[in-house]
């Protein structure tokens, strides 16, 4: 049933993404890039920016309301919760006001063994903190407030406008230079296969690129992961980043549910290795420990 339910919703978020792409592609006037004189150049980069742009954004709009779809999560009442519940709405406030974000984010709790918290939402004044009932269990307090901490300094940053621009930009030159090369390519053959040439081409390079583009992102999404912990022992205190870190890391071997992948990228931790390094979102545990175990 949930996995039924996470395919109805991919591909009704990706419908919704091509109608509303389409309908900015008419109301801007965007006309075909290939014309009888050739490629029209200005048109492929208009076509390529709306494309790679608008599914990047809608995505980053509709991500509270599909993380909370795809995990369950249950957002926090703060006028009734109590006990545990009163404990996370009221450390996420207090890490909010102290980072000076310009509304208190939505809590959220969801229940699932992995050992997991995530960020996100469109703006800085409409975000989302949700954590998972296996880090409630596995992780102390002052642990789970260095997690917090983690995710709040995500919001404060700007993390997730920051990344999908990123991601914007990616999706722009892949869809670009992928139907660029493909129409050269389809030059030398028969005016007869040139359409078919075409299209093949460009779906082949469009996923070669998209690899290169996905390293590119990882690599930057490291940098931030690293800032976070900065920003996150800043707010809780940085042993108990240090200490949120450590029980994240012991709990590594444990087994972890598989999230959806719309919100792999939010995992604060993860394992990886070897060539998988190039493609990871977050750094490996250990070093992210010695850097704050190694700042003043």
């Amino acid at each position: 049933m949930a996995m039924a339910k996470r395919i109805v919703l991919f591909i009704a978020v990706n419908f919704l993404i091509i109608v509303t792409i389409s309908i900015v592609l008419n109301l801007l006037g965007i006309r075909p890039y290939i014309t009888q004189y050739g490629l029209d150049y200005g048109q492929l980069a208009a076509f390529a920016a709306v494309w790679g742009f608008g599914g990047a954004f809608i995505s980053l709009a509709l991500s509270r309301m599909m993380a909370k779809w795809m995990l369950g999560v249950q957002v926090i009442d703060p006028q009734s919760a109590s006990g545990e519940e009163r404990w996370l709405v009221d450390t996420v406030y207090r890490l909010a006001k102290q980072a000076g974000l310009p509304a208190m984010p939505q809590v959220g709790f969801y229940n699932s063994p992995e050992v997991n918290a995530f960020a996100t939402g469109p703006t800085k004044g409409r975000a989302l903190v949700a954590v998972s009932a296996g880090l409630m269990r596995r992780l102390e307090r002052s642990q789970v407030e260095g997690v917090l901490g983690h995710e709040v300094s995500h919001i404060a940053n700007g993390d997730m406008v920051t990344m999908t621009l990123l991601q914007g930009v990616v999706n722009a030159f892949v869809i670009f230079f992928a139907r660029l090369i493909a129409y050269a390519v389809s030059l030398n053959v028969r005016e007869e296969s040139r359409y078919m040439v075409h299209f093949i081409v460009t779906i082949a390079l469009e996923i070669a690129l998209s690899i290169l583009g996905m390293i590119v992102v990882a690599y930057f999404s490291r940098i931030r992961e690293f800032r976070a912990d900065r920003g996150g022992a800043k707010l809780a205190g940085r042993q108990k980043m240090i200490g949120a870190l450590e029980g994240l890391q012991a709990t590594l071997n444990l087994v972890e549910a598989e999230p959806h992948a719309s919100v792999a990228t939010l995992k604060i931790s993860g394992k990886r290795g070897g060539l998988a390094m190039l493609f990871a979102t977050h750094p490996p545990l250990e070093e992210r420990i010695r850097r704050l175990q190694a700042s003043v």
